[in-house]
């Protein structure tokens, strides 16, 4: 097995500021590569692109990804998920929002997952090393199961949803010393059809000035799911991070 992760980014503030000194542009990009030989034979490739530009009481960003899996010559998994926000400061602390997440995918339980949601946000903590915000808000979302790809384990239901939602999101970072940090996402989304909370934390620790150690937990939990299943999916990666 072999694999890399290469990231490379340019530093700004992680929050709506109108100071003047600080870069109004953060962008990043990753590329991470596995290979599998032996009994399997498999490809992994993940790529992810995200930029941040903040101007005044303005901010915009934007995240895609890409994941797809071959195995034994066989395209297995291939997905493609884009976010998109903007946000307008409107006092100290306190903000509006709206933003978009869809996930697009060929072999997995939805061909479709769209949300688009907005409201406000506010600022519990804005510092140097520590960043806290808070969103809510209404929203609406689209899912289209892929019922060629549905397995029996896939926690969600053979159904087309199209209905109002509720966001909620508590998002920090934390710059605990210069040479590491630890941020922290969770996200609420709540409709008729069901309720899902997605968590995602990480820890980035430097190893030099070019290369860090990056881990990070994911979990996501369902309010209903089919009978006999588990309502809570997790997984946990680990990753170098070389910086230039």
């Amino acid at each position: 097995m072999s694999g890399l992760f290469f990231s490379t980014s340019t530093l700004a503030e992680d929050s709506l500021d109108d100071n003047p000194e600080s870069s109004p542009l953060k962008s990043e990009i990753e590329f991470g590569y596995q290979s599998h030989t032996g009994n399997t034979d498999s490809q992994a490739l993940n790529s992810r692109v995200d930029a941040e530009y903040t101007s005044g009481r303005h901010r915009h960003s934007g995240e895609f990804k890409l994941h797809k899996l071959d195995k034994n010559g066989e395209e297995d998994k291939f997905q493609l998920t884009f976010e998109a926000q903007s946000d307008y400061k409107l006092g100290t602390g306190i903000y509006l929002y709206g933003g978009f997440k869809g996930i697009d995918s060929r072999h997995s339980a939805y061909y479709k997952d769209y949300t688009l949601s907005g409201g406000l946000g506010y600022q519990v903590a804005n510092s140097k090393d520590l960043l806290v915000e808070v969103e809510i808000g209404p929203g609406y979302r689209y899912q289209e199961p892929n019922l060629d790809e549905l397995d029996d384990d896939d926690i969600i239901f053979p159904n087309i949803v199209q209905e109002p939602i509720f966001r909620g999101q508590f998002s920090s970072n934390w710059q605990i010393i210069d040479s590491f940090s630890l941020s922290a996402k969770v996200t609420l989304t709540t409709g008729e059809s069901n309720s899902k909370v997605d968590t995602e934390l990480s820890a980035i620790n430097n190893i030099t000035d070019d290369i860090a150690l990056k881990i990070v937990h994911e979990k996501q939990s369902h309010s209903k799911v089919p009978n006999g299943l588990s309502d809570t999916e997790s997984s946990l990666s680990v990753n170098l991070l070389f910086i230039f």
